[in-house]
């Protein structure tokens, strides 16, 4: 079978993007080292655990050398900020922020296009509504999430055998979702949301489009309608 690496797989999008692939793929689980990463692997029949800090580039560069041919890489690891103004972001949040969002994202890419120019595989970047606009407060995620617009808009130009895709989501009924509108002081209604299943689904979709066609962006907004 094919070999599908996703980050950010121990929880919410991530864990539906792995299982909703775990028919078609083998899995690399990637994400930091958890019981939640340990479980995933076990309740999938034939995946394996990535287990690495995507900002430790020693790490990832080691981890990486064992994989020679890879047909799908999903990033979805990130991180919000928090939600201040321009005018109160300390430099260290700009730092955090671009560092795990774009920098790291990057860096895995690049260690891994000769797996993935030897598959002729497909890259597929959870983005966000935030890569698209900007709204106030949210300047230094959406900075982080336009420079992923960026990086897929780039790979795919200089990579003309690979398939690059965007997924821009709205917002998604996960743990994040909950901390971030609890930052916002309102009451959480996950019907409001996306749920992940939804868009797990498009991302395995665009991953299964024929070859002759390149799914180069996905436009998500929640109905809410459940």
């Amino acid at each position: 079978m094919p070999t599908a690496l996703i980050t950010g797989a121990s929880r919410g999008l991530g864990a539906e993007i792995a299982r909703q692939l775990a028919p078609t793929h083998d899995l690399l689980l990637g994400g930091r080292p958890s019981p939640e990463l340990d479980r995933l692997a076990t309740e999938l029949d034939g995946a394996s655990t990535f287990a690495v800090d995507l900002t430790d580039y020693d790490e990832v560069e080691a981890a990486v050398e064992a994989i020679s041919e890879l047909d799908v890489l999903v990033h979805n690891a990130g991180v919000s900020s928090s939600l201040e103004p321009v005018a109160e972001t300390p430099v260290e949040e700009w730092q955090h922020v671009l560092e795990v969002n774009l920098i790291a994202v990057a860096e895995l890419t690049r260690l891994l296009l000769p797996a993935l120019r030897a598959a002729g595989g497909h890259v597929v970047f959870i983005n966000s509504g935030a890569g698209r606009r900007v709204n106030p407060g949210w300047t230094p995620y959406a900075a982080s999430k336009f420079g992923v617009r960026a990086l897929a808009d780039g790979l795919r130009a200089e990579e003309p055998g690979l398939r690059v895709t965007s997924v821009f989501p709205g917002r998604i009924d996960t743990d994040m979702q909950r901390d971030i509108v609890a930052i916002e002081g309102d009451d959480y209604d996950g019907s409001r949301f996306l749920r992940p299943a939804t868009v797990a689904r498009a991302v395995v979709q665009a991953v299964h489009t024929p070859a002759d066609a390149h799914p180069e962006e996905i436009v998500l907004r929640p109905t809410g309608r459940g």
